[in-house]
Order: structure tokens, then sequence, then C-alpha cells
């Protein structure tokens, strides 16, 4: 069951110079976009989706939940507009989808027993390696 979110009235977009490739419109023209989206006063989201966005979001996420997405790919506002939003509703994609839990394994005698025998090898290559003490 796929839930259908609308965020659009949610969202702050400001337009800033951007720096890179532009020719003369590049100390003119405002195309970078700044999108601000507030995670924490959004009526759309649950507290799960939230809670994954947070970890998803990492360090463009506020202290006080605000989303801070920076587009500045394009030279044209219009599809840094776009290129941003599309990151934007991405991300929610995947903050909406639940995380399997893990279920903890045990590992087999086999791979004990190999792990062992390969510490057992290498503990041997490097005895090798030893200058011979005065006991030798």
């Amino acid at each position: 069951m796929t839930q259908h979110v609308s965020i659009e009235s949610e969202l702050e977009e400001r337009f800033v110079l951007s720096s890179g490739p532009g020719g003369q419109n590049v100390n003119k023209v405002a195309s970078a976009v700044e999108l601000r989206f507030d995670t924490m006063r959004s009526r759309s989201l649950s507290d799960e989706i939230r809670a994954r966005l947070r970890t998803f979001a990492g360090r463009r996420m506020t202290k006080d939940g605000v989303l801070i997405l920076h587009g500045r790919r394009f030279r044209d506002q219009q599809r840094n507009r776009e290129d941003v939003r599309a990151r934007l509703f991405d991300l929610l994609a995947r903050a909406a989808v639940p995380l399997k839990p893990r279920k903890a394994t045990k590992p087999t005698k086999a791979s004990r027993e190999r792990r062992l025998e390969a510490k057992k090898v290498r503990g041997g290559i490097k005895k090798t390696r030893r200058q011979p003490s005065a006991l030798d």
C-alpha cells in the first residue's frame, strides 16, 4: 500500500547567486536554489518517517528538524529547482520504506574453525620473522 503525501505548501525556496559556470549571467541571475522543509512541523509525515528521514538526511538536517537542500548543478534556475525537488522526493521515498529488522545469526562451526586456522597460519608467519632469542 502506497501513501500519497502532499508537501508542496510546506516547502520554502530561496534563490541565491550560484558559483561556477554561467558566463556573464553568473553575477546577475540567482540560479542556485536553497530548499527548506521543516520536517518537525509537517503534518504530512508520520513519526516513523520523520525518524528515518533524520537518519538519511544526515548533516543536511538542522537540530530543529529543518531539511536544507542546495541545488546549483545547472545554469538555470528552473532546472536547479526541479533537481532539488527530485532529490527531496527521493529522500522522502527512501524514508517511507520501513527498514527490515536485522536477524541475529550465529557463525557456523566450520566458519569458526576456518577463522582460528587462519589466525594460526598468520601467527606462524609472524613467528618466522622474529629475531632468534638468547634461549634458542
